[in-house]
């Protein structure tokens, strides 16, 4: 039986390019005791692995050079060695950008592919999920009333952090994504109060008309000219919660902050970044919250499905570019 397994070859440079990856064929490992074998069956790419590219000193090693990546998966276990796993469990682990996966038991969480799809566990009932509610919730202290700003709408995260602020009572949900097709989905589907195509003029701009009256969270995901947007429309007492600024993760030199750093102190406002991996206490509560949401529809989601392990690489490098809609998963 064979393996096929991404191996990061050389740290990019700018932008990833593909003989910086090879697709690498290997044995099928063997688990040992308190170890199970999974195949996996959906993988997950986020922006956050390109920092993981580079050797720059992060909040999580880099991946090793000439070595299988990392990455979320979901998928079936055809082989235990591990009391509480049985083979024909589904289970999600950490170890994805491969084909099967040796795991421990205690990093492998068991999940129910009949009460949910198995692709949701990685995304909307998943890490993106958590990320959204931990980040707004308790990052950015949301609460009835406020007005939400939220870049990269229409991606994983940030479509989920819309509807959960409508969903708890904001008085408006303004979002910005990359094209006229996904500010539609946005308003229509998601129910956002406003959305833009931050392409058609100036951030700021744009902001200030689907926004009048200003903002009192900021999501941001962006970074760039949507962080200074954003202080620049940022109400008294608000607050910004930074989960990503996948704008500047392919830059070669340091992007400029933002240049109204000042009005922070007339607003009294916030900028706090947050990581979900410091937030898995929440994980019961909002799986309680949450899962009806999705059972019963009132909380959208949206996922772009890649076919192939061989076509891994091509889908990160589609979240880099905005290719996707939603959460971006690997079906193998």
């Amino acid at each position: 039986m064979i393996n096929r397994e991404w191996h990061l070859l050389s740290r990019p440079v700018g932008w990833p390019k593909p003989e910086d990856f090879a697709l690498v064929e290997a044995e099928v490992p063997t688990p040992g005791a308190g170890q199970v074998l999974v195949r996996n069956k959906y993988l997950s790419v986020d922006p956050y692995m390109r920092g993981r590219m580079s050797a720059a000193k992060s909040y999580t090693a880099p991946f090793e050079l000439g070595k299988v990546m990392q990455g979320g998966a979901v998928g079936e276990v055809v082989e235990s060695n591990a009391e509480g796993i049985a083979v024909g469990d589904h289970v999600l682990h950490f170890f994805g950008w491969r084909e099967y996966a040796v795991v421990r038991a205690e990093s492998a969480v068991k999940v129910d592919a009949d009460a949910a799809p198995l692709s949701t566990y990685l995304g909307v009932l998943g890490m993106t999920g958590l990320t959204a509610y931990a980040g707004l919730l308790r990052t950015a202290s949301f609460k009835e009333g406020d007005s939400v700003f939220v870049s990269g709408a229409a991606g994983a995260v940030g479509s989920q952090v819309g509807q959960i602020a409508k969903l708890k009572g904001a008085s408006r949900v303004i979002g910005s994504a990359g094209s006229d097709e996904k500010v539609k989905l946005l308003v229509e589907e998601y129910g956002f109060d406003a959305a833009f195509n931050y392409k058609s003029g100036k951030v700021s701009d744009q902001l200030r008309e689907a926004a009048p009256d200003g903002v009192d969270i900021y999501f941001d995901n962006v970074g760039g000219d949507h962080l200074e947007a954003a202080i620049g429309s940022l109400n008294q007492g608000g607050r910004i919660a930074v989960c990503g600024m996948i704008s500047v993760y392919n830059n070669t030199e340091a992007a400029p902050g933002p240049r109204n750093l000042a009005r922070l102190i007339q607003t009294r406002g916030r900028i706090e970044g947050f990581l979900v991996g410091d937030h898995y206490d929440l994980q019961p509560e909002f799986v309680s919250e949450v899962g009806p949401w999705v059972a019963s529809g009132d909380l959208k989601y949206r996922e772009t499905v890649v076919e192939g392990i061989e076509n891994n690489l091509e889908a990160f490098l589609g979240v880099l570019r905005g290719d996707n809609t939603g959460k971006m998963i690997v079906k193998l």
